[in-house]
């Protein structure tokens, strides 16, 4: 007579296995945390700088002029703290919630990418300025470059299109807010505490509390 011997699992194993995902979700929260933080923040400082700089001819001599990022355009920047409350909002948010927000977080990183490359070597700001300069609205910019800022800009929202697609992809495992105090739960109460009847501010002590000071 032949023993068939059926195999059995290792404990150990399946506790490694049930505890992979939740390693993959805190790696995947480290990340996203870190790249929406840091892409936003990029984002946020290169709209802020130099992105193009010029001269005007103004009486016959050479007027320096130079555009931020935000003259430019404030898409970057606006989206930037859009993606950055997006962010934030991933935690507070469940199951369909928590997919549109992060939907949301990634469009907020593309629209960044694509505004900051389509606005950098947009030289209309400049020109509307020499025209200003010199009063001559069809006075146009010379000796005209351009930064690298915008790209920068565009760095930042590809971090936070990262951020947003891995909350696409592991936001499920992630822990959100306590629903401990959301509406239509009771707040645990505390036992009350025996009452000394010889101290008579611990009598009305526990009559704020609402609590029977006889202990009946």
């Amino acid at each position: 007579m032949e023993y068939v011997t059926a195999a059995v699992p290792h404990p150990r194993s399946e506790a490694a296995e049930a505890a992979a995902p939740a390693r993959s979700g805190r790696r995947s929260l480290a990340v996203a945390l870190l790249c929406g933080a840091l892409g936003a923040a990029v984002a946020l400082l290169a709209s802020r700088q130099r992105w193009a700089e010029g001269t005007a001819s103004v009486a016959g001599g050479a007027f320096p002029l130079t555009v931020k990022g935000s003259d430019v355009t404030g898409v970057p920047a606006a989206l930037a703290i859009v993606g950055l409350a997006a962010l934030v909002a991933v935690f507070a948010v469940r199951r369909a919630g928590r997919l549109l927000v992060a939907a949301l977080l990634a469009l907020s990183g593309a629209g960044i990418v694509v505004a900051a490359l389509v606005s950098a070597t947009d030289d209309s700001v400049l020109d509307e300025k020499a025209a200003q300069a010199s009063g001559d609205t069809s006075a146009a910019v010379g000796a005209l470059s351009h930064t690298g800022w915008p790209y920068v800009a565009a760095a930042g929202g590809a971090l936070i299109l990262l951020a947003g697609l891995l909350a696409l992809r592991y936001g499920s495992r992630w822990p959100a807010m306590s629903g401990r105090y959301e509406r239509g739960e009771d707040r645990p109460r505390r036992a009350a505490r025996p009452v000394d009847p010889e101290r008579p501010e611990e009598i009305w002590k526990a009559l704020d509390r609402g609590e029977d000071p006889t202990g009946t």
